[in-house]
C-alpha cells in the first residue's frame, strides 16, 4: 500500500469515528451571553413596576330664577279708596355649585408569576404581597396581559404596559378600623 493510501485510510477512519461521538459543554448552546434573555413560559417570573397617578374634578352649576306681580290699578267701589293703588311682587332666585375632587397615587415593585401564555403569545400574569407591621396588614394584588417585548432587559415591567390591568392595594388592622364610621353613623345614613 502506498503511503497516500494509508494516510487516506486513516483520515476516512478518523471522520467516521468523529461523526459518532457527540460532544457537550458546560454551557448551554440555546442561549448566546449576548442575546436577552425574555420570559416567555408558565411559572417564570417578571417584576412589575407600578407607577399608577390618577386625578378627577368634577363641576356642577345651577342657576334657577323666577319672579311674579300682580298689581291693582284705582277703580270704582270700595276699595278705591280703601287701597288708591297696590302692587304686590315676588321672586325667587336659586343657585347653586360643587365641585368634587378625587386623586390617588400609588409606587410599587412587586414580582409576579406568567400564570398563562395566550395564542398570541401574549402573558397573562398574576402576583401577591402582604406586609404586615404592627398587626396592620396591606395586600398588594395584581393580574392582567403583557406582551413578551414590553419586558425589559432587567426582566421588568412597567404598569403602564398592562392590558386588563386589575391592581388592587387593600389595608386591615386597627387602625383601619378606627378610620371606619360607628354603628350608630352607619344606621343614620342607612336611614336618611
Amino acid at each position: 500500500m502506498s503511503r497516500s493510501a494509508m494516510y487516506l485510510t486513516a483520515i476516512l477512519l478518523c471522520l467516521s469515528l468523529s461523526l459518532g461521538a457527540g460532544a457537550s459543554s458546560l454551557w448551554s448552546t440555546s442561549r448566546s451571553m449576548y442575546t436577552e434573555t425574555k420570559t416567555r413560559q408558565v411559572g417564570d417570573l417578571i417584576t412589575l413596576v407600578i407607577v399608577e397617578s390618577s386625578q378627577a374634578i368634577q363641576r356642577a352649576e345651577t342657576s334657577m330664577g323666577q319672579s311674579s306681580e300682580v298689581s291693582v290699578k284705582p277703580g270704582g267701589g270700595i276699595l278705591s279708596t280703601l287701597l288708591p293703588f297696590l302692587k304686590l311682587g315676588g321672586g325667587d332666585q336659586a343657585k347653586a355649585s360643587g365641585q368634587t375632587a378625587r386623586g390617588g397615587t400609588l409606587t410599587a415593585q412587586i414580582t409576579t408569576r406568567v400564570v398563562e401564555v395566550l395564542p398570541g403569545g401574549n402573558l397573562r400574569i398574576e402576583g401577591r404581597q402582604v406586609i404586615t407591621i404592627n398587626d396592620e396588614e396591606q395586600e398588594l394584588m395584581v393580574s392582567g396581559i403583557i406582551r413578551p417585548e414590553d419586558i425589559t432587559r432587567d426582566n421588568k415591567i412597567l404598569s403602564t404596559y398592562v392590558a386588563d390591568a386589575d391592581i388592587r392595594f387593600t389595608g386591615a388592622g386597627p387602625l383601619g378600623e378606627k378610620q371606619k364610621p360607628g354603628l350608630l353613623t352607619r344606621l343614620f345614613n342607612w336611614l336618611f
